[in-house]
């Protein structure tokens, strides 16, 4: 499952995270029928202001370290053991002197009782940041490409590379010229030619995994790339559940009115078997309905 989580600040539309966001989002993954192998999580924060971790937990503790006892917790309720080990990936911090207003960072959650983590770059991710402009630098948000290679109790191998692109920059004469935004930026295509060299070294040639919020739909440059000239498969458009010709084919996220497709997932080396349990954005049956501003995809895999 890949899912943005918004920092478990929907309810306070993106201020400040909440302890009623963090269980409810926990609830909401508690009760799923069948419980995911891995949860690859975007836009977690560290230690700031805005996460409010400092009023719930103790000062070594990060936000993802808060939400995990909240789905203990839940895993208690639901009458489940707490399977996950938490691996945090740490992109960009905003200070002013020793105050720190936010963080932003990646999670994946791995659950022991079907997978080994046998290494991870989280104590240095990849950065994979177009930067266009070299004096902005210092304040354009740092953006990664967390890897995890992974194993099955048979020993099969799967790298996975979760990763949360750029916005297009506004700074570009063509952002301002072309009707369609999102995956059209020439800083997007830059960034999603990094995650996919990277990932591509990093597998070695074993199936690979790349997947997260692209800020990109379908027929867009980026998505064609991934899809194109990098040889990535993508889950919905491999099992017929959209239209890659088409942007507004599944939505994934929402910004008032707005309904989009930014969330994927693509693999190299494997098969996707389906998406039981993937609901666009919005849809009123899904247990994540109302809990961030984009929807998870659920995916089966086979390799």
């Amino acid at each position: 499952m890949t899912w943005n989580v918004r920092y478990f600040a929907h309810r306070l539309k993106g201020l400040a995270s909440t302890r009623a966001s963090k269980r409810a989002i926990a609830a909401a993954v508690a009760g799923l029928p069948a419980l995911p192998d891995v949860i690859a999580l975007q836009e977690v924060e560290t230690r700031s202001i805005r996460s409010r971790a400092s009023r719930m937990a103790g000062p070594a503790e990060t936000q993802l370290d808060v939400f995990m006892r909240h789905l203990g917790e839940a895993m208690t309720a639901a009458g489940r053991e707490q399977p996950y080990e938490p691996l945090y990936f740490p992109a960009h911090v905003y200070r002013l002197g020793r105050v720190t207003f936010y963080t932003t960072g990646l999670a994946v959650l791995v659950n022991r009782t079907t997978l080994t983590t046998l290494e991870h770059n989280g104590d240095e991710p990849h950065p994979i940041t177009h930067h266009r402009n070299e004096r902005l630098r210092g304040v354009k948000q740092t953006r990664i490409a967390a890897h995890v290679t992974l194993a099955t109790k048979a020993g099969r191998r799967l790298h996975l590379v979760n990763t949360h692109l750029s916005l297009p920059t506004a700074w570009a004469p063509e952002f301002w010229r072309q009707e369609r935004k999102m995956g059209f930026g020439v800083n997007q295509l830059e960034e999603a030619k990094a995650v996919v060299e990277f990932a591509v070294r990093r597998a070695g040639g074993e199936p690979v995994l790349v997947l997260g919020d692209f800020n990109s739909s379908p027929a867009s440059p980026v998505y064609e790339y991934v899809t194109g000239h990098a040889h990535f498969t993508g889950a919905q458009q491999a099992l017929g559940l959209i239209d890659a010709t088409r942007p507004d084919s599944f939505f994934t996220a929402g910004f008032m009115a707005m309904r989009m497709h930014l969330d994927h997932v693509f693999g190299q080396g494997v098969t996707f078997t389906d998406m039981e349990g993937t609901l666009p954005f919005g849809d009123a049956r899904s247990p994540f309905s109302g809990l961030s501003d984009h929807s998870p995809l659920v995916t089966r895999v086979d390799w």
